[in-house]
């Protein structure tokens, strides 16, 4: 087995209550490396064809790749992999930074895979390479918080936990996987781990992942860390963090508003000042020694929104409780959000059904009979930690939103389909393709649905004018690339995304990227770690690969073209706000955009399949 892996994972069967330990094939290692690579490939390989998310036939995956754990910091997150319960029954992942990843490493492991139901609520703990299924009863109807808490107490200084709260065990579809108030949050990881009674994670371990050559490890996170050092984009996460986006997105027009009714507000610059001069407390790395430290520490001192300092005020969660909902108090936006990571709920789609909610009560759809007497009108910050309760615990309206804005939408009727912002059952996130057309390719075709970073945040290829490296294979010089541009988007988004999804793969930290770090420093950090040759070239290859191997699952799973679709009201010009006159920002042909990706990626310009003479050449022939 090549160095920078322990060489096995962890499969525990629910249902009987076994745990066996599989050795890790170094074939399987060099064609999909690690995280969501090797996810895909367990997923294709193990998941019957149909199976029901919230079923015995769904695997949760978790798992690292073969820098996490090493000298090279970057690589620090683990991924969380299975049939989403809420991405139109496709591919579901997310990811997380934190101690967790490493310290599985250092437990003996690769990665766990967890199938089948346990009869009663159950954790594991993985104890320096012993692993063992513990009784959880008493950990039932906890707050995240005070379950790690307990888990801490219980097993010493040191042990790194991830959890569900009371809306995973509720199998609420918006339920992340925590990690302290850090989540795995898309995608209902944390509905999958309910279903399977599986309370949380323990892992403590002391062994190290050794590497190939540490002289040339040294040399390649030298190079790395003088390309940080220099970076202004890393220096901005450090003081900043990502809510700093907030009112350079919103006069760029990247700034989703009032559910879409708008790219921009006008308000992001006001909000941010008033959170980063009277609620942040300091900024902070997820893991030892990280440069660039982009976590924030926030809190509320007092006042009906009185929150403790914690982590978790990040661009989305913030705008997910300001822009989309009208709501000016960024106090009850930093509570809501603080409350989301207790119960363990996706902030994202959080605020997006809370605006679907909004939207639906002012048209008359939900009246004050469907909710409980609450004010739903559009920016009262008193009912937005009251719905994320409700959500989380599936009370009232708050059980038919748990369900997710499409099958809620479904559900209400009466016309509010149309206020439904999601793609592919995914909620729309804080970023918006009318302000840099690559978005909208990038929306309409991420495997597990409308989101901004799997694998990257289009906009700020054309928009942003950040290349990642990705010009020495091809793509062009964003300088010269109008935003509003439609033709040849779709082209350059194929390569954007083999590049993107690197950092999921090898399960290091997207930002590097951002700040500088190329796919030639990321394979000269695993060709240390690993023993291997690897080129930057090698490594856009294996993302092809990993993201054809996604589609083919979703394809199985009777996803098509039909489904790389964009909500209408994304696509129109805006109702208010900057933009409002601006014509160029409509999305005018984003079936021509789609048509031409499908051709860059020699997929079916119908269907969407990819062709049998791709994955030939991809090494997928078998498929």
């Amino acid at each position: 087995m090549a160095n920078g892996y322990m060489g096995k994972i962890l499969n525990v069967d629910l249902s009987k209550g076994t745990i066996e330990e599989e050795s890790l094939g170094e074939d399987l290692c060099r064609d999909y490396i690690g995280g969501y690579g090797i996810g895909a490939r367990l997923l294709y390989d193990r998941i019957p064809a149909g199976a029901d998310p919230l079923g015995p036939d769904n695997i949760l995956g978790l798992l690292t790749g073969p820098l996490t754990g090493t000298p090279a910091i970057i690589g620090s997150r683990f991924v969380a992999v299975g049939k989403s319960p809420k991405c139109a029954g496709g591919w579901g992942d997310a990811n997380c930074g934190g101690f967790f990843g490493p310290h599985l490493k250092f437990a003996g492991y690769d990665g766990i895979v967890f199938n089948g139901v346990s009869s009663k609520p159950v954790y594991l703990v993985i104890d320096e390479g012993k692993a063992e299924l513990t009784d959880a009863d008493d950990l039932w109807g906890m707050g995240v918080t005070p379950l790690e808490d307990l888990l801490e107490e219980r097993y010493g200084k040191g042990i790194q936990v991830c959890s569900i709260g009371p809306a995973g065990e509720k199998l609420v579809k918006i339920a992340t996987v925590m990690l302290a108030h850090r989540a795995a949050g898309r995608c209902g990881a944390g509905a999958v781990m309910g279903s399977k009674n599986l309370m949380g994670i323990a892992v403590k371990g002391s062994r190290q992942a050794k590497v190939a050559n540490p002289d040339k490890m040294k040399t390649a996170i030298k190079n790395a860390m003088n390309i940080i050092r220099e970076s202004e984009t890393a220096a901005g996460f450090k003081e900043h963090g990502t809510p700093g986006d907030m009112g350079p997105n919103d006069a760029a027009g990247d700034w989703p508003t009032k559910n879409w009714h708008s790219n921009s507000w006008g308000k992001g610059e006001e909000l941010y000042d008033k959170f980063f001069e009277q609620h942040l407390v300091k900024n902070n790395g997820c893991y030892r020694g990280c440069p660039i430290a982009c976590g924030r520490i926030a809190g509320v001192k007092a006042g009906k929104f009185q929150t403790p300092a914690h982590e978790g005020s990040e661009y989305e969660s913030l705008s997910a409780f300001t822009a989309f909902v009208l709501n000016e108090n960024i106090e009850a936006a930093i509570h809501s959000t603080y409350l989301c990571n207790e119960y363990g709920i996706d902030t994202i789609s959080a605020g997006a059904l809370i605006a679907f909610a909004m939207e639906c009560y002012e048209n008359g759809i939900l009246t004050k009979e469907d909710i409980a007497d609450m004010d739903l009108s559009w920016g009262n910050p008193d009912v937005l930690p009251e719905l994320v309760r409700m959500i989380s615990l599936r009370e009232g309206i708050g059980d038919i939103l748990a369900e997710g804005v499409k099958v809620a939408s479904e559900k209400i009727g009466k016309g509010s389909e149309a206020f439904a912002i999601h793609g592919k059952g995914l909620e729309a996130p804080a970023h918006d393709p009318r302000s840099g057309k690559a978005l909208a390719v990038t929306y309409g075709t991420a495997s597990r649905g409308l989101c901004h970073i799997q694998p990257l945040e289009g906009m700020a290829y054309d928009s942003g004018k950040l290349d990642w490296g990705l010009t020495e294979y091809g793509i062009p010089d964003p300088n010269s690339v109008e935003r509003w541009d439609e033709k040849g988007k779709g082209q350059i988004v194929k390569v954007l995304q083999d590049g993107l999804v690197l950092p999921d793969i090898l399960n290091t930290c997207k930002f590097f990227m951002y700040a500088g770090i190329t796919l030639g420093n990321l394979a000269e950090l695993l060709s240390a770690s690993t023993g291997w040759n690897i080129t930057g070239r090698d490594l856009l290859k294996v993302g092809e690969r990993v993201l054809n191997l996604q589609r083919l699952f979703n394809m199985r799973e009777g996803l098509s073209r039909k489904d790389d679709i964009l909500p209408e009201r994304i696509k129109q010009q805006p109702a208010f706000g900057f933009y409002e006159k601006e014509d160029q920002c409509a999305i005018k042909d984003f079936e021509g955009m789609l048509d031409e990706y499908y051709a860059a990626r020699r997929w079916d310009i119908k269907t969407g399949m990819p062709s049998k003479e791709k994955l030939r050449d991809l090494g997928l022939e078998e498929l």
